[in-house]
């Protein structure tokens, strides 16, 4: 059950199974959002840091080493193994996810429980990774071995600190790779604990290694060093845009990048009213807005549009805002004071460029990074709301009339990362859904997300995908081999 008050076990960097200071002996306070108020400091690691930290991932990825000598087979057990460790300490992980992140008890358990499915699915395909033979002309045999890219460098945001640690932890390990994660500075305290937890899984020495830190020391450093092979991302298109550019003037490593989105829900008029208001009061008001495919463009056709806006306004104004470990909050505080005061921002430009409020649009409280879940309507598209990531608690409600109209508008984004559409005519739904451009579309439902589904977006919104088999390909390299066999007798 919560406790808020537990103990902080976790404090320090975690380097070659061990947790040690920081080189320069640097420490950093991690803040609780509710609060405002200092949970506990931990180790700030820099460069220095990270140099050891992929030694010891590139010693674990020696041929010669246990990691390298293990049984694929070997690797899905230590997967599962983890996914029961973590099952075993799911209320102490909420805790500290609630803690550091601000979102509510339940969530924090519910984020945790899909992480624990995802280590599952991904412990299933450690033994499962194959290559092909190839029929090649000549008396020759070919065939094509799917191998591990290496040590590989991990980047993940605060929204989702556990979940998206598990996305990039998980298919790497399946694959054989060793790792160096750098969690937001804003949420290092579930990742500490998941790393006590693969040392206890059994995990060899220098396979998982965590580094604290900020985006221009730690996360700058994993980019340019020469020996990491590749750079999987999640967060801002801005800081793609840096790691991107970092990667091809080190050693032009391997980049996956899963990044912002404006995504669009389309509601029609054939849709259920109460339904419709309830997918897309979800699919923006969920984690508190702060999910880079909630659905934060909300198309409603005109027939309906008016009933919609004055049952989406009253949703929102049931919607329970407070501490994350107080009973019946639906809605924590935003992750830290730039989130809030960024969100505040994009409420008084959508003000100020004719939107109108129809819910929340203030903070809640005088204490904590609280937002009032905010509707607007008459929103256009060519307001900054309408074309900004918020990242916040904001629903934008915009009209349409045909069909063909939405689609235009739909796409007419840089991002393309998720959109639903919700209706009862099928014709309506697959015309949509094909014409879309987005990693993710959804029918009569939103954010539905499985581990065994690839996820990821167009355009400004990444490249590549996670999740599924696509998740592990990341982290592999294909080696065709060809071998010229004994001339015909």
């Amino acid at each position: 059950m919560a406790n808020p008050k537990q103990e902080i076990k976790y404090t320090k960097l975690f380097i070659n199974n061990e947790f040690v200071e920081a080189k320069s002996g640097k420490t950093f306070a991690t803040l609780n959002p509710a609060t405002e108020q200092p949970i506990v400091s931990v180790a700030e690691g820099d460069k220095d840091d990270v140099e050891v930290a992929v030694r010891a991932a590139k010693a674990a990825f020696a041929r010669s080493a246990p990691w390298r000598q293990m049984d694929a087979s070997g690797r899905g057990r230590l997967l599962n193994r983890l996914a029961d460790l973590m099952q075993r300490d799911i209320d102490t992980l909420a805790n500290l996810e609630s803690l550091d992140n601000g979102k509510t008890f339940g969530d924090s358990q519910f984020d945790i429980t899909c992480a624990i499915d995802t280590f599952r699915y991904y412990a299933g395909w450690a033994d499962k990774i194959h290559g092909s033979t190839v029929p090649s002309d000549g008396p020759v045999l070919t065939y094509i071995r799917k191998e591990p890219v290496g040590v590989v460098g991990q980047i993940i945001p605060w929204n989702y600190p556990i979940l998206m640690l598990t996305w990039k932890w998980a298919p790497a390990l399946a694959a054989g790779c060793t790792l160096v994660l750098k969690p937001a500075e804003q949420t290092p305290l579930s990742a500490l604990h998941m790393a006590a937890l693969s040392k206890e899984a059994g995990f060899p020495d220098g396979v998982i290694n965590v580094v604290n830190g900020f985006g221009p020391t730690v996360g700058a450093a994993i980019v340019a060093h020469p020996d990491i092979r590749k750079v999987a991302f999640t967060g801002s298109v801005e800081t793609g845009r840096i790691i991107l550019s970092g990667a091809s003037t080190s050693n032009l490593k391997k980049v996956s990048l899963e990044l912002g989105g404006k995504s669009p829900l389309v509601i029609f008029n054939d849709a259920d009213l109460d339904e419709a208001v309830e997918i897309a009061h979800n699919a923006i008001f969920a984690n508190h807005g702060q999910n880079c495919c909630a659905g934060s463009r909300t198309f409603v056709q005109e027939g309906i549009y008016d009933a919609f806006v004055a049952k989406a306004a009253e949703m929102a104004r049931q919607r329970k805002v407070g501490n994350a470990f107080q009973d019946g909050v639906q809605q924590g505080p935003q992750v830290d004071e730039e989130q809030f005061k960024k969100i505040l921002g994009y409420i008084e430009s959508a003000q100020a460029e004719g939107a109108q409020l129809q819910a929340g649009g203030k903070r809640a409280g005088t204490v904590g990074y609280f937002v009032e879940p905010t509707v607007f309507s008459n929103v256009t598209d060519g307001m900054k709301i309408a074309r900004e990531e918020i990242f916040g608690p904001v629903q934008s409600i915009l009209k349409f009339s045909t069909l063909d109209e939405v689609i235009e508008r739909a796409n007419s984004t840089e991002y393309g990362l998720a959109a639903g559409v919700v209706t009862k005519d099928i014709n309506t739904a697959i015309t949509f859904t094909n014409a879309v451009e987005a990693g993710s579309v959804w029918v009569n439902c939103y954010d539905y997300v499985v581990p065994t589904t690839p996820f990821g977006g167009y355009k400004q919104s990444g490249s590549g995908r996670e999740l599924g088999y696509s998740g592990i390909e990341l982290y592999l390299e294909t080696k065709s081999v060809t071998i010229k066999l004994p001339a015909k007798v």
